[in-house]
């Protein structure tokens, strides 16, 4: 397990794309449990060994999950997500660029759970949900776009969903529009960097970075300060 910062109280770890967090009907290891046994053994505890799951990242996501390793932990994390006082940041690629550098996308998500897809909408309808995040280009290399992509609400598949509405739909997601899968069955999104305050009032805030996972698409823009290649045309 690959973790990326702990404490007595906060454990955040850098899950592999295709894990789910917690578990499904599938019955796959999910990362909840991987947790557990990580503090099972590293603490030496006889039975098992209480770990809170404080948000989710879907299933072919890659990025930064937060735990508490304590019900009071639980308790004020919840708190402080519910409050949206913490800052999610995501990294996303695309083979199409959205029409400008930087922006806000604004739209109404309903969640399907058919499908188990999000759809957006321009204007409101029905019991769709205001859903808002903001885009920066990072870089754009060999016809792959790099954006950050910084989240104001937190909806079911959000970024996916947006980004697919706008005709840039994240690399290998076939379920909002992408032409082709990756290898791994993974998709381009990576939650890159997740910044919340301490449990512990006289602590100062957590700023936690996942590095990306170790695939030729995320390989290249390891160094994207430095490399930044001119924009295709839509």
């Amino acid at each position: 397990m690959d973790i990326l910062w702990e404490d007595n109280h906060l454990l955040f770890a850098n899950k592999p794309a295709g894990v789910p967090v917690q578990g499904d009907s599938t019955g796959d290891e999910h990362f909840l449990e991987m947790a557990e046994e990580y503090i099972r053994v590293k603490y030496q505890k006889p039975g098992a060994a209480y770990v809170g799951l404080v948000h989710r990242i879907d299933r072919p996501v890659s990025g930064i999950v937060l735990f508490a390793k304590t019900s009071k932990a639980l308790s004020r994390l919840n708190e402080i997500f519910k409050e949206k006082r913490n800052t999610k940041i995501y990294h996303a690629l695309t083979t199409n660029p959205l029409e400008s550098e930087t922006g806000t996308l604004e739209h109404y998500l309903s969640k399907d759970s058919n499908t188990h897809r999000a759809h957006a909408y321009v204007k409101p309808k029905g019991g769709a949900k205001h859903s808002v995040l903001h885009y920066k280009l990072l870089s754009n290399i060999a016809g792959r776009y790099l954006y950050e992509i910084t989240l104001e609400t937190g909806r079911f598949h959000q970024i996916r969903a947006q980004l697919s509405k706008m005709g840039s739909p994240i690399l290998g997601d076939l379920k909002y529009g992408a032409k082709n899968p990756l290898p791994d069955r993974s998709i381009g999104l990576h939650a890159k960097t997740l910044i919340t305050p301490h449990i512990v009032k006289d602590q100062p805030s957590v700023k936690v970075h996942a590095p990306y996972p170790k695939t030729q698409w995320w390989g290249l823009f390891k160094d994207y300060p430095k490399k930044k290649g001119p924009r295709r045309p839509r």
